[in-house]
């Protein structure tokens, strides 16, 4: 149970937060949460989505599901193999990577929502041609040849259906399984999905829920957390080596959201309580935020960002 809250704090908190409800009522968030954070059930985080539903902002939850992937492979015998943050996806790997997503993971969370009496579809790329994919070519990595297997690219995405359901006030919950055009389901990366329909969808803002605080400076202290940082400062931190090889995929789809018409990406821990909602409804925030160029940000946003965060 959580601690009583004193009236006072509690109409502060409100008049606080008044401000951003009323600037993204009707907006869309995209949200990308990996496997990991519904090791549990997610039920503090699925509180959360349920609430920002609640509140008229229109959310598209997209979910990976690593941790799950693996397990069941051990189960079956087969070893799972990432390169620079990518799954290799052989036949027997994609069987238990669509079992694991569009069975247990995705389930799961149209479930856990029925708890907070939230509406919600689970669906996955593959539903009504949301996501077109092609299988990825072999690519020469470190000097070596990689077969990435059944792992595709994104071609389209088609938010016809996803609209719909958010028209009807119904949470999609998308699973990055894709297809190609003659049906062959393919394994497509969570960010590259979350960036790629937050830009179909003309979304606010992408938020993308990790085990660590934020993007960190270095990986093994979560005290060097990056608090904002832009496009440059991606670039800059990837060429040194700052970013781990699990980062590189939610770089790029980053970089591609802000690029393409998305002005604000998050990256939170699903780890801190209450991560979205005071990322979202507070000045002070929880992790890092990205722009495409912090010189475009206004000085009210440098001041509300002390120490260097912002909305």
């Amino acid at each position: 149970m959580h601690d009583p809250v004193s009236p006072a704090l509690a109409s502060a908190a409100l008049r606080n937060a008044f401000p951003y409800l009323r600037l993204f009522q009707g907006r869309t968030f995209v949200i990308k949460a990996g496997g990991d954070a519904f090791e549990d059930g997610g039920r503090a985080l699925l509180e959360q989505v349920s609430i920002l539903h609640r509140l008229g902002i229109r959310v598209v939850l997209v979910h990976g599901g690593g941790p799950q992937i693996d397990r069941l492979s051990r189960r079956v015998g087969i070893d799972s193999v990432m390169v620079n943050g990518r799954r290799v996806t052989c036949d027997e790997t994609l069987e238990a990577t669509m079992m694991a997503l569009n069975g247990s993971v995705n389930t799961g969370i149209v479930a856990r929502l029925r708890e907070f009496e939230t509406r919600a579809v689970g669906i996955s790329g593959v539903d009504a041609n949301t996501v077109t994919a092609t299988r990825r070519e072999p690519q020469t990595i470190d000097g070596q040849r990689v077969d990435f297997g059944n792992v595709g690219d994104i071609v389209t995405i088609d938010t016809t259906l996803i609209e719909g359901l958010l028209r009807d006030g119904t949470l999609p919950v998308l699973s990055p399984l894709s297809a190609d055009e003659h049906g062959n389901p393919l394994n497509v990366n969570a960010d590259s999905i979350a960036s790629r329909m937050a830009i179909a969808l003309g979304a606010e803002k992408v938020i993308f829920l990790t085990k660590t605080p934020g993007i960190l400076l270095d990986a093994d202290d979560p005290e060097s957390l990056l608090s904002y940082t832009d496009l440059e400062g991606l670039a800059k931190l990837e060429e040194n080596g700052t970013l781990s090889a699990g980062m590189l995929p939610k770089t790029a789809a980053i970089a591609d959201a802000l690029k393409n018409g998305v002005s604000r990406v998050h990256v939170i821990s699903h780890r801190t309580p209450d991560t979205l909602l005071i990322e979202i409804f507070t000045n002070e925030g929880s992790g890092t935020l990205v722009v495409a160029d912090t010189r475009r940000m206004t000085p009210q946003e440098l001041n509300d960002a002390a120490p260097e965060t912002t909305k």
